[in-house]
């Protein structure tokens, strides 16, 4: 019968430099992807903030609009308010009534010291 013998060949220092290099290939590559993920994360957290932004002024832009089509309604079916505006804006007044506008005093800089 014939004996099948393993031969142990001793590569010496060449076998333990190729485990070291495969394992620092491993590592770079393991570090490399952990990088690019962070860089994502990066990303995704910078464009999270601007989405809240925009958010927040799409919603103060909607606020504006809601009030400005309440004028508009306000202005259209109650002649109230085309009243009240045209006498607050532009100082009309009724009939026999005397308009009296106010100003602010002016104030001198100097004589308040």
């Amino acid at each position: 019968m014939l004996k099948s013998r393993q031969m142990n060949v001793d590569l010496g220092i060449w076998s333990k430099l190729t485990r070291l290099v495969i394992f620092l290939l491993v590592l770079a590559g393991i570090l490399g992807g952990a990088g690019w993920y962070l860089q994502l994360i990066k990303t995704n957290e910078r464009m999270r903030k601007e989405v809240l932004r925009l958010d927040t002024q799409v919603a103060k832009a909607e606020e504006a609009g809601r009030q400005l089509k309440t004028s508009i309604d306000s202005l259209k079916y109650d002649p109230k308010a085309v009243e009240r505006l045209a006498r607050e804006k532009f100082g009309y007044a009724k009939a026999g009534e005397t308009v009296i506008r106010f100003e602010a005093p002016v104030t001198n800089f100097f004589s308040q010291r």
